[in-house]
């Protein structure tokens, strides 16, 4: 089992390169998998979920290939059938879009349910209601799902709340869909974006992506073509803060800087001074910073996944700091771990009361999800003395290279076995 200790290491100075979007990845591959022909994929990083991924296709005929310039080629022209590996498939959240991918291909997909970040139940009834309302049946099963059909047909679907994850489904379906799909209060996030270019640049006829009125008009083939994945947002967000609590200057490069507007609002509010240019973010950190009051949404608004690292950075803010997750009420289990190292928190009702500007003590602490092992690593940089994280696990289904990223910067970060650990407490070798 592998640990990751972190040192208390003053200012962090530097910049880094943003690797690709693992949210988008995840929908790139599935996509990839509905061309007739090899499809070569820039810029998806090599993390945790992507192996996981390349095991799941390679099990129903799918040729998935890293070549040694980083680039992924996808050819899913042996595709024997859609019998998904359940344990597999429940190892991360977004196989679901294998549904939405491979329907029209094969008229059967079984699959598990999803699973991925342990910090909440993530429902999934938007995605059943698109493909019920396009001629779809569901089954259910204690450790599975099947999704049937022998056509699908375009639909005009309303979703009942804002979903990505369900937006990038019904695209998917909707592609090899006879006639037109109208999706309505659709998600406008830039992974929706990502994944609608790729497959007009496939051959679909997507408009709208963006905005919240989607049209798909349904198409009977989709070919091979090369396509590069948008930058990671969340980590750029992230390192942009590790600034803040470190007190240093990074820079964030190879960015879209108008993916982070919100972020970047928040930040120079709390009085983080950013400097931004076509592909990079540059926050100055070592000023004072001010407490302040943030509600997640979807985007445009402030993104959950920023929530928790935003929460660490707000630990070094003297006052009282309220963060609200209206997206994920229960995504708060990184605040029991920064008690550990002496942070005053409270939760109730979905909200963080933070009682900034206190000092921080390293301690043994464990990340349920990439974002809280985000959180945990700026606050053991900050903090006195030394924090050993668990879950590494969970990084890793996030970064390529973390610990790299991180010592780029000047960070004192290192992977350790457990065997090297001093006074594990019992709670958490169980």
């Amino acid at each position: 089992m592998k640990w990751i200790q972190v040192e208390s290491s003053g200012p962090l100075h530097g910049s880094v390169r943003i690797q690709g979007s693992k949210n988008s990845s995840l929908a790139l591959i599935a996509a990839a998998c509905m061309a007739s022909g090899p499809v070569t994929l820039t810029g998806i990083p090599d993390i945790l979920d992507m192996r996981v991924i390349q095991d799941i296709v390679t099990e129903i005929g799918v040729k998935m290939e890293r070549r040694e310039d980083g680039s992924i080629v996808v050819d899913a022209g042996g595709i024997h059938n859609a019998t998904l590996d359940i344990h597999k498939t429940s190892a991360y959240r977004a196989s679901y879009y294998f549904v939405g991918a491979l329907l029209a291909r094969t008229r059967s997909v079984t699959i598990g349910y999803p699973g991925g970040d342990n910090f909440v139940s993530r429902p999934i009834d938007q995605h059943f209601k698109v493909l019920k309302a396009m001629g779809a049946g569901v089954d259910f099963m204690e450790d599975r799902y099947v999704v049937k059909a022998e056509r699908l047909q375009g639909a005009s679907v309303y979703f009942d709340t804002i979903t990505c994850g369900a937006t990038i489904n019904a695209m998917l379906a909707a592609v090899l869909a006879e006639g037109r799909t109208e999706l309505r209060n659709a998600a406008q996030d830039p992974e929706v974006v990502d994944t609608a270019n790729l497959l007009n640049r496939m051959g679909a006829h997507i408009t709208g992506a963006g905005t919240d009125f989607i049209r798909i008009e349904g198409v009977k083939e989709l070919g091979g073509c090369t396509y590069a994945v948008i930058p990671d947002r969340l980590i750029a967000g992230a390192f942009l803060m590790t600034a803040g609590i470190t007190g240093g200057t990074v820079t964030v490069e190879d960015v879209i800087p108008e993916h982070l507007n919100s972020c970047l609002s928040k930040l120079r509010e709390i009085g983080l001074p950013i400097e931004v240019t076509d592909s990079s973010i540059t926050a100055y950190g070592g000023g004072p910073l001010r407490a302040t009051r943030v509600r997640t949404g979807m985007y445009p608004l402030f993104a959950t996944d920023l929530q928790q690292p935003l929460t660490a950075m707000l630990l070094t803010a003297p006052g009282r700091s309220i963060v609200s997750d209206r997206i994920y009420p229960e995504r708060f289990s990184h605040v029991p771990q920064l008690r550990r190292m002496g942070a005053q928190i409270d939760v109730r009702s979905g909200c963080a009361f933070i009682r900034g500007g206190r000092p921080l003590q390293g301690s043994h602490v464990h990340a349920s999800d990439v974002r809280a092992g985000t959180c945990l690593i700026m606050a053991g940089l900050a903090a006195e003395g030394t924090t050993y994280i668990s879950g590494v696990e969970h990084i890793e289904r996030g970064y390529e290279d973390a610990i790299g990223m991180f010592r780029s910067l000047g960070a004192k970060i290192s992977y350790m076995s457990e065997q090297e650990l001093p006074e594990l407490p019992a709670l958490l070798r169980s």
